[in-house]
């Protein structure tokens, strides 16, 4: 990331965050793939373009990032998907090959693909600072 030397450098990139932050709520879902060495090796970065193949095929609008080692490399390639009002569900050993019916089932019909579920964190109210 380049040095910033004004206030007007500082004020855009605060603008393209929230400009950014608009598009990833307003899509309402967004897929995490993680691409530490683990995930690598275990094919991650092919999971990550089928999904990417597969979104842009179906016409799906979603956010896709990556992270680094989530720590169950036995599981990987890991994939998140949030949905808004949705839990977040992890999936592990998500391959290539496993993606257009986890696009299929989960973004489309919205049914979770619960063999393939290795966790599953409940939505949070963000209500503000706890009094």
């Amino acid at each position: 990331m380049p040095r910033i030397s004004s206030v007007e450098e500082l004020k855009a990139l605060r603008e393209q965050a929230r400009r950014e932050l608009q598009v990833r709520l307003g899509t309402g879902t967004r897929i995490t793939v993680g691409l530490g060495t683990c995930g690598i090796a275990a094919g991650a970065r092919e999971t990550m373009q089928a999904i990417l193949e597969e979104l842009e095929r179906r016409g799906i609008e979603a956010t896709v990032n990556t992270v680094g080692c989530i720590g169950m490399c036995y599981n990987e390639p890991l994939v998140d998907i949030e949905q808004a009002g949705m839990p977040r569900i992890t999936y592990g050993r998500i391959t290539a090959d496993k993606v257009p019916r986890l696009i299929e089932e989960h973004l489309i019909k919205g049914q979770v693909v619960a063999e393939w579920v290795v966790g599953r964190m409940a939505q949070e109210a963000n209500n503000g600072p706890k009094s």
